[in-house]
């Protein structure tokens, strides 16, 4: 009787286990399907050979955001907007600020008690930083620094 007990329980953990697991792959098609589109355009327009980073970026546009190297070993981020027909922008990651300054202006500037994201994007034709975090109230903000100058845009406070 013990035995069955266990193939049983050992069964439903199993079976469900394969469910959650279709349930993710599932749900995590889209964003892979973006991904593969803006490597292919970051490879043939930007001529990129190797990619270290994807950004999903869901601003007034979407843009995907791709840091990676061309061929002469410089560093690059290529915005590509989710519209097909619209051009993408290239910028040397050496010519804007880094992630880490980027942090380090809101660390002056703001409090945050957790960082909760950090991405490249694009609103209005201007590549910037959003850097989504938390404060003291655990109230969830968004924090917009130029890629260009590392001067502050824009804020989004208290969500």
């Amino acid at each position: 009787m013990k035995k069955w007990i266990l193939i049983v329980i050992a069964s439903t953990i199993l079976l469900a286990s394969g469910f959650f697991l279709y349930v993710y792959q599932t749900s995590r098609a889209p964003v892979k399907d973006m991904k593969a589109y803006a490597e292919e355009r970051a490879r043939a327009e930007a001529k990129l050979t190797k990619i270290d980073e994807f950004y999903l970026y869901n601003g007034t546009e979407t843009h995907y955001v791709i840091v990676g190297e061309n061929k002469s070993g410089e560093k690059l981020a290529v915005w590509i907007p989710e519209k097909k027909g619209k051009k993408i922008v290239e910028k040397k990651m050496a010519d804007g600020i880094s992630k880490q300054d980027a942090i380090a202006k809101l660390n002056q500037e703001e409090n945050p008690q957790k960082i909760m994201g950090v991405r490249l994007g694009m609103e209005k034709d201007l590549p910037l930083w959003e850097i989504s975090y938390l404060d003291e109230q655990s109230n969830l903000n968004y924090y917009y620094i130029h890629f260009d100058t590392g001067k502050w845009w824009r804020k989004i406070e208290n969500l």
